[in-house]
């Protein structure tokens, strides 16, 4: 399919550059940094399952023409398509976000993660500062010439981080309730770094069998658990019949959505409230 697209499509038009990135929310890193300076071509857009990751037509034709390209670096749709990507287009500049973070990696889930390493460090405030600080000297080295006001953008932004940052550790840390439950493990750098613990209903990958059901509902149970959190882009069915069976609710969330910022908000403030019920 890269190929074809290649053969056939037309060249760049006189607009903005391109930058492509994996998930939707790099898209906001790029964006509050560079402002309109780029259009940014999202592979995995907002509310897709990057589990079952396919490029469209449109998403290649952009790739083809942009500047730079920032990946997560070991999430596993990357496994398969990115080196792909980087042969449809060989002169663009590459950023792995991955690089700079502290990985946690003794966690491995099958289909998700790559050499054993948790993808989903954009979750944490803390993590996103360093995700912040490797997209400005990324865009400042696409655009030399708006060096400045990048690093202006980075500063405010870098303050909205931090804020969050601070909210997170106020909401989160000293808990003598630390426990929540989600669906697909997701958070596991948000509980790294904030004192808190996720328990998961996948394991590798997949649905609980019957008797790992039974051992979380018992968990559930003795923890008082409140709330049971699904992604946007998965079935619910399971995580219902588990909350029905411990009288919790089910609350949906949406880690890949564009608005980190907001999201991110919304996901500390949501487990910070399931805490509370959990401690009642």
């Amino acid at each position: 399919m890269l190929l074809m697209v290649s053969c056939n499509s037309k060249g760049p038009d006189t607009g903005p550059p391109v930058i492509t990135v994996s998930i939707a929310p790099f898209k906001y890193f790029v964006e509050q940094i560079a402002e309109d300076d780029f259009v940014v071509n999202v592979m995995v857009a907002e509310g897709a399952d990057p589990h079952i990751y396919e490029p469209f037509p449109d998403q290649i034709n952009k790739l083809r023409t942009s500047i730079g390209y920032i990946s997560n670096g070991y999430m596993g749709f990357e496994m398969i398509w990115l080196n792909r990507f980087y042969e449809a287009n060989q002169s663009m500049k590459r950023l792995s976000l991955g690089d700079n973070i502290e990985l946690i990696k003794e966690h491995s889930h099958e289909g998700d993660h790559v050499e054993g390493a948790d993808p989903h460090y954009w979750e944490s405030p803390k993590c996103a500062l360093r995700i912040a600080y490797s997209v400005k000297e990324f865009l400042c080295e696409l655009n030399p010439l708006q060096k400045e006001k990048y690093e202006v953008n980075y500063q405010i932004l870098i303050s909205k981080i931090e804020e969050l940052d601070k909210k997170a550790q106020e909401l989160l840390s000293g808990r003598s309730n630390r426990s929540f439950m989600i669906f697909h493990p997701n958070f596991a750098y948000l509980a790294r770094d904030y004192g808190i613990e996720e328990i998961s209903l996948e394991f590798e990958g997949k649905e609980p069998s019957p008797m790992r059901l039974k051992e979380l509902i018992d968990l559930a149970k003795r923890s008082g658990l409140k709330t049971v959190f699904v992604q946007r882009e998965y079935d619910t069915k399971t995580a219902r019949a588990l909350a029905e069976e411990i009288g919790a609710k089910v609350k949906i969330i949406d880690p890949l959505s564009e608005d980190w910022l907001q999201t991110i908000t919304y996901i500390i403030i949501a487990i910070h409230e399931s805490l509370i019920e959990s401690s009642k």
